[in-house]
């Protein structure tokens, strides 16, 4: 029995400022979600702190809009 490479579940992660750029958004406010326990992050070091997109996505979830052409909008 082989085993389906594509199966396999991957976290993406990232930094608060790849974070804070992709939802137009300063760091500190990102710093606040995690102190108040809204956002699970990961320490890897003594500055390097990560969070996942699918817990960005379920704290800032989009707002429906009538234009589908704005669902995938980079801003």
């Amino acid at each position: 029995m082989s085993i389906n490479q594509n199966s396999r579940t991957e976290t993406e992660w990232v930094s608060l400022r790849e974070a804070a750029k992709i939802y137009a958004i300063s760091t500190y406010t990102l710093r606040r979600r995690i102190a108040s326990g809204d956002l699970p992050a990961v320490k890897l070091g003594y500055k390097l702190i990560r969070v996942r997109i699918s817990d960005l996505d379920k704290l800032f979830p989009a707002i429906p809009t009538n234009r589908p052409e704005d669902r995938y909008r980079q801003w």
